[in-house]
């Protein structure tokens, strides 16, 4: 007998096949994979940490333009 213990979806917590027949591990199905990079993207899941200098500060001048340089003549 295997004591080899089954993956389960990070999305769903259903199973998961096996890495080698399975390409959306390690997720179940493509819906699942497709769920979890929607939470990403609308930051629903974030990686905690310091916040980054532009976080902070807002907008470096480099974002804001400078002096009227980017606008039409």
């Amino acid at each position: 007998m295997s004591n080899k213990k089954l993956a389960s979806c990070p999305t769903c917590r259903g199973p998961v096949a096996d890495r080698s027949s399975n390409p959306t591990f390690p997720f179940c199905c493509a819906r699942c994979r497709t769920i979890d990079l929607g939470e990403w993207l609308t930051e629903s899941f974030r990686i905690p940490g310091e916040p980054g200098e532009s976080d902070r500060d807002g907008p470096s001048s480099g974002e804001l333009g400078r002096g009227g340089d980017d606008l039409p003549s």
